[in-house]
């Protein structure tokens, strides 16, 4: 027997409860790879999962839980053996599938990552989706020839989690950081993870009719989208790139125009982490492990067990969270 944050849905009601249950490992999905989980984290779809009504979930019972790092017990799988150290994050696990609030997760063999020299299994969680998200944005801009040296860099929802890790990723990489937040209280967190230049949320958040505006940026990584985006891309420096990574304002790129695009060649990159191919899953963890300053990441963690997950699942979507919630799923 082992132990999992359970969310179950009342027929009549349509209303979804979470809560700590016992479950056996005849309750586990099909998978060839049987991990024991040491951690999970809590991200924004994870809140969604735990709202009521079970936002991504189709069907109940369900375990959410969209990325787990821990160590396999049983595999049928040739690629992992008993005792490998591995991290999971994306293809939809947590939501069409059980994922990591649980003792025990059975998944895919595809679907996993060996952890790469470095890192613990909890770090690997203090990273989770969102570090891995980070870090594949600040690729694609290096692949778009993002270099140190050349202007600050951008990051809007700094204070977040995938804010918070690229912040700290960009500073060791020797770049000039800027950090966009909606909440003054965290500018000493902020610049204690590397940014140099706060700049408050208002400044970026009212619509402009101007098609472009004075080049600010040497690069972006975004996580709000919405009016935000929209006056981003009008101040990129010519040839500069944003790496588009959540939506947290809107959908929508309010007020934007194709001037940025044609004018001065600015470059808008789309980041998934959920269907990412394994080669570059691979090559963002190596990266993270060499390029992540593990001192800054020790600061930006926030412990916690299953049974908190209820209460941070409505504070993540509240924006009530910052830096990175590591869950110790045996404490």
């Amino acid at each position: 027997m082992f132990k999992a944050l359970v969310v179950e849905k009342d027929e009549e009601s349509g209303k979804t409860s979470a809560s700590v249950k016992e479950l056996s490992r005849g309750d586990l999905p099909d998978g060839e790879v049987t991990v024991a989980v040491d951690y999970s984290t809590v991200n924004y779809k994870d809140g969604l999962c735990l709202g009521s009504g079970g936002g991504l979930v189709r069907k109940w019972p369900h375990v959410p839980g969209i990325d787990f790092a821990g160590v396999v017990e049983e595999s049928s799988d040739d690629r992992y053996k008993p005792g490998d150290k591995v991290v999971l994050t994306g293809w939809r696990v947590g939501e069409a599938h059980w994922g990591g609030y649980s003792q025990k997760a059975r998944v895919k063999a595809d679907w996993l990552v060996p952890l790469p020299d470095g890192l613990d299994t909890r770090a690997a969680m203090a990273v989770g989706t969102a570090g891995l998200t980070a870090m594949l944005a600040v690729m694609a801009l290096e692949d778009h020839g993002l270099e140190p040296g050349h202007g600050p860099v951008l990051v809007t929802g700094a204070a977040g989690g995938v804010g918070s890790v690229a912040t700290a990723i960009l500073a060791n990489l020797g770049h000039e950081v800027a950090a966009v937040t909606g909440r003054p209280e965290q500018e000493s967190y902020l610049r204690g993870l590397g940014a140099t230049e706060i700049v408050p949320r208002e400044e970026l958040t009212e619509v402009t009719k101007k098609p472009l505006e004075s080049e600010r940026w040497s690069g972006c990584v975004d996580a709000v989208a919405g009016v935000m985006l929209g006056r981003v891309l009008k101040q990129m420096k010519y040839g500069s790139s944003v790496a588009a990574i959540g939506l947290a304002g809107g959908a929508a790129i309010d007020g934007a125009l194709i001037t940025p695009f044609i004018l001065r060649g600015v470059n808008l990159l789309g980041i998934d982490s959920v269907m990412q191919p394994y080669a570059n899953r691979v090559r963002a963890w190596d990266r993270i492990a060499a390029d992540l300053p593990m001192a800054k990441l020790e600061e930006m963690i926030q412990p916690a067990g299953l049974s908190d997950l209820p209460q941070l699942g409505r504070d993540i979507l509240k924006g009530q969270v910052k830096g990175r919630v590591v869950v110790d799923v045996n404490a």
